[in-house]
């Protein structure tokens, strides 16, 4: 025997939940917050074809309502192609939530992140009801001020990652008032 002289345990089998347990990736509870968003490809990768080859093709073939119409298309997947090259240059980007810094990605794939204190986040919250129609229902909203930025679904593995960073900014906004208060003016 190579290695090693002590005798190891057998691993568990792949169905135990004692294992699975342990192979799940803990959030922390107290802790720092990091949630990597996800990219998909897919969705511009279709309208980059389809927006150019049927604008063109609309263009070249139609009259003037058709030659409108795929002008429209060819900026659609113009659009989409820009996107899908953002994809590929920058990371999609991460919510980072801890005590001092609140960092959020300005969009999906897009570079230099907004970072402000977690005092600065006036509100948190989910739309699940009242989202746009190119949207997938929950979208986290977050709040800085006057501006908010939206992140939906699609863009997080699960929508526990979404109630991660709720749950993280508001015991951000719970230790910052406690902070406040124990101040004294």
């Amino acid at each position: 025997m190579k290695g090693s002289d002590k005798a190891t345990a057998p691993k568990p089998s792949a169905g135990d939940p004692k294992r699975d347990a342990e192979d799940a990736e803990p959030r922390p509870r107290g802790g720092d917050v990091e949630i990597e968003l996800e990219v998909s490809r897919q969705r511009a990768i279709g309208w980059t074809i389809f927006g150019l080859i049927v604008g063109t093709l609309l263009i070249w073939k139609l009259g003037t309502v058709g030659v409108w119409v795929g002008i429209l298309l060819v900026a659609i997947g113009a659009y989409r192609a820009w996107q899908l090259v953002q994809s590929f240059l920058y990371p999609p980007g991460t919510i980072v939530v801890t005590a001092g810094e609140v960092t959020l990605p300005r969009g999906l794939c897009l570079p230099r992140p907004i970072k402000v204190a977690p005092s600065a986040v006036t509100a948190v919250y989910f739309l699940r009801r009242s989202v746009p129609w190119n949207r997938s229902a929950p979208v986290l909203v977050i709040e800085l001020g006057a501006k908010a930025m939206a992140f939906p679904r699609d863009w997080f593995a699960s929508e526990a990652d979404q109630r991660h960073v709720v749950h993280a900014l508001l015991r951000g906004r719970d230790t910052g008032i406690a902070r406040a208060a124990a101040e004294p003016a």
